[in-house]
């Protein structure tokens, strides 16, 4: 499950498997065998992960499907848009 949710979160960046390895300071061929399975992360290595895509460890590990959008820089104001907006979204997905 790991490898399958850091693919899709690494494409969803539109980065290479160079891109990410840059960013999280290992090979290419070290995301390369994460994504194909061969080996899991560190614990401190998984964590790093989250935080760098602003999602739990339990969405990487595949235990949670809830993915979260940070709004901390946001006020309450603009919070409040962005849940109408998900709200309508999710309506409009249920028709």
């Amino acid at each position: 499950m790991f490898n399958e949710k850091l693919k899709e979160l690494r494409c969803s960046i539109n980065f290479t498997q160079v891109d990410l390895a840059r960013e999280l300071n290992v090979t290419k061929q070290c995301v390369s065998n994460w994504e194909n399975n061969n080996i899991q992360p560190s614990i401190d290595m998984l964590v790093k992960i989250a935080k760098y895509f602003n999602v739990s460890t339990d969405y990487l590990l595949g235990l949670d499907s809830k993915k979260v959008i940070d709004v901390s820089m946001l006020n309450d104001m603009q919070i409040s848009h962005i849940r109408q907006i998900v709200k309508d979204i999710s309506t409009l997905m249920n028709q």
